[in-house]
């Protein structure tokens, strides 16, 4: 069985005592000659020395790591908030545990345990299903500095904030823009208060142009692309000649849907998104949707943990992210009768 390589097998190659090598590959070896140090990395290269982890983090008294809880690990919105997650880890010499709970409290409460228990440095939690219980007895009670994302259960002390109201007023204006009078809406029947907020912006617009959106107008299903596929029948029953997904994965389950039933998207009936994942420039129509900037969110999160992570005692920090319309083929002018 071959033998791992040491700290203190390379010290010996390189001629130096174990603590040379350390403050080295630490970069805290500047007292040290240049040739010394170029011999230290060169030896490591040659040797493959890589640095026992566990016994850094006695030293630095840090893991160098985030957990990452996302409610569902295959929604393209969230496999964007993690690329920007992992990019900016990376930049700052961090390395993320990535978890989904997929809506399950007791799921999430056991990631949540196992991952203070190997010490994360802080944690990122977009998943809707954290309970203030949770956050009071695991998370402060152990010191663990967290960013909440998305979800219900009040706002930390750092805070990204999407203007989910805007993005609502937004979704209203353009199908209004279009000649859409007779709406729907596809959304979950717990929404969380992000979606509540979104459709608020958007039954405000709609009520400011005289446009009413009763609440049979408002279907609830799942935020999935099932969940869109299997709200198409009611949708249907409301006759509306455009209709407003919650999100772009429900959009995207709902268009599968109309066409099965015949009906051609924009032409017949016109469906807007919400989040702009990169599905939607490969789908047929292109799906118009509300943009967020997730890669974003997911990279200023993570450097907003980080940051306090290393300095808890720093004052509120907080950020504001736009939302825009990238219009494309599922909407289009009501069709004049």
């Amino acid at each position: 069985m071959t033998r791992k390589v040491t700290i203190r097998d390379l010290a010996e190659a390189a001629g130096v005592s174990v603590t040379t090598v350390s403050q080295i590959l630490n970069g805290k070896g500047e007292r040290f000659s240049l040739d010394t140090r170029r011999r230290v990395h060169q030896l490591q290269e040659e040797m493959g020395y890589v640095p026992d982890f566990n016994a850094r983090n006695l030293i630095m008294k840090s893991a160098q790591t985030i957990g990452v809880l996302v409610p569902n690990l295959g929604n393209p919105f969230f496999s964007m908030f993690i690329r920007g997650v992992q990019e900016t880890s990376r930049e700052r010499h961090f390395i993320p545990l990535i978890f989904g709970a997929n809506h399950d409290e007791e799921l999430e409460g056991y990631y949540l345990q196992e991952l203070i228990k190997r010490a994360v440095d802080g944690l990122i939690i977009a998943s809707a299903s954290i309970t203030g219980e949770a956050i009071d007895n695991i998370l402060k009670k152990n010191g663990i500095p967290y960013l909440l994302i998305d979800q219900n259960g009040g706002p930390s002390l750092d805070r990204i904030h999407v203007d989910d109201e805007q993005g609502g007023q937004l979704a209203a204006n353009h199908l209004l823009y279009l000649g859409h009078r007779k709406l729907a809406v596809v959304m979950p029947d717990k929404p969380t208060q992000n979606l509540v907020i979104r459709l608020n912006g958007f039954k405000e617009k709609l009520a400011a142009s005289g446009v009413d959106l009763p609440d049979e107008a408002i279907i609830h299903s799942p935020m999935t692309k099932l969940g869109g596929y299997q709200a198409t029948d009611a949708v249907l029953n409301q006759h509306p000649t455009a209709v407003f997904a919650i999100n772009d994965e429900t959009a995207l389950g709902l268009i599968r849907g109309l066409h099965e039933k015949g009906l051609n998207v924009p032409n017949d009936i016109s469906v807007l998104g919400y989040d702009d994942i990169d599905l939607d420039e490969y789908v047929v129509p292109k799906l118009s949707s509300i943009h967020q900037p997730m890669v974003t969110m997911g990279q200023q999160a993570t450097e907003m943990l980080i940051n306090r992570i290393q300095d808890q005692h720093q004052a509120a920090q907080s950020l504001a992210l736009p939302v825009t319309l990238r219009q494309r083929e599922s909407t289009s002018p009501i069709k004049k009768v």
